[in-house]
């Protein structure tokens, strides 16, 4: 089938293109920056920014699908860019999607939505938004999430699916940031580090999109609904810490900050860097204490049951395979 695949240049995106290019589909890719790597494998990458009239309608023109990956991440800056780009984004495409009888429309959600600072310890997807969030991108994500949920149809059929922590070769986003802190010795552990936490290996969050696409129909078990996607392996934080830095030869972390101080130190930082108008990314904020100090890990039997999911590749092979990336 012909697939649009907002983001196809990014790392989930990147490995949704590239399993659907490898089984024959057609794939388009939409996003500000060049694509490369998936242009070389046969993908069509039209740039613009989905937030932009008429960009979404112009790419998935002959699209039978949309696999809407695009969005701004991240845990520090003015809420309006991420509303814009994960709530007005997310709309044009689901109206793009309408107005040009696309049948199918599989949105990367997160499930930073259900997480309000407390801890999650096996929630399903019974688990409610909260009354708040503690930072833009969760906020965003969730009116972005309700608003696909809420577009299915018969004539368009919706599903979201909620990685959680994705990671392995190729990452941009949360491999870079560990190693990062690691090397400028800022890396702690938030607490003694035995809060159990999700996380899923990269290549497992795309074929679990591809799942989706393909059971995604009107009337189907996963029409309408948002589900959990994590690897089904909760570990301490600590053990995913240190394997992370370990597989770039870091040691592991040792040193720890009590977490009430973490969390007063982050909602601290935010007023300052918010008075002063200050654009970088603060050293530590309430989100971030919370998410490193609480567990959060899901059960996933929804998936597996509606989406046929079932993880091929286990974090301890993926850590391998990170190893090998960073000192191949």
């Amino acid at each position: 089938m012909r697939v649009l695949v907002t983001g196809g240049g990014g790392f989930l995106g990147g490995a949704v293109a590239r399993m659907l290019l490898a089984r024959g589909d057609d794939v388009l890719s939409v996003q500000r920056g060049p694509a490369p790597a998936i242009e070389a494998l046969g993908a069509r990458v039209v740039r613009g920014d989905i937030g932009a009239p008429g960009v979404i309608e112009a790419a998935a023109a002959g699209c039978e699908a949309i696999i809407h990956v695009a969005a701004k991440a991240g845990v520090w800056g003015p809420y309006a860019e991420y509303h814009e780009a994960n709530v007005v984004g997310t709309e044009r495409v689901i109206a793009a999607a309408q107005r040009l009888g696309i049948g199918r429309l599989v949105y990367t959600s997160t499930p930073s939505v259900v997480h309000g600072g407390h801890a999650v310890e096996g929630g399903d997807e019974s688990l409610p938004y909260p009354e708040r969030h503690e930072a833009p991108y969760p906020a965003t994500k969730t009116l972005a999430e309700k608003a696909v949920l809420a577009a299915n149809s018969e004539a368009l059929s919706t599903v979201a699916l909620r990685p959680h922590l994705i990671w392995g070769p190729g990452d941009n986003h949360l491999v870079p940031r560990i190693l990062d802190r690691a090397r400028k010795g800022r890396l702690a552990l938030i607490g003694d580090g035995s809060n159990l936490i999700d996380t899923i290996y990269v290549d497992n969050a795309a074929a679990a999109h591809l799942l989706a696409l393909d059971r995604l129909a009107p009337g189907a078990a996963c029409a309408g609904k948002a589900y959990f996607l994590t690897n089904g392996e909760p570990r301490p934080m600590r053990e995913i810490l240190a394997g992370i830095v370990q597989a770039a030869g870091l040691p592991a972390p040792t040193r720890s900050v009590p977490p009430g101080l973490a969390w007063a130190v982050g909602g601290l930082l935010e007023a300052v860097y918010g008075l002063f108008g200050v654009k970088s990314e603060p050293p530590m904020t309430r989100f971030v204490a919370s998410q490193l100090s609480t567990a959060h890990w899901f059960d996933i039997s929804a998936i597996r049951r509606d989406l046929g999911y079932a993880p091929a590749i286990s974090i301890d092979e993926g850590m391998a395979r990170l190893a090998a990336a960073l000192q191949g």
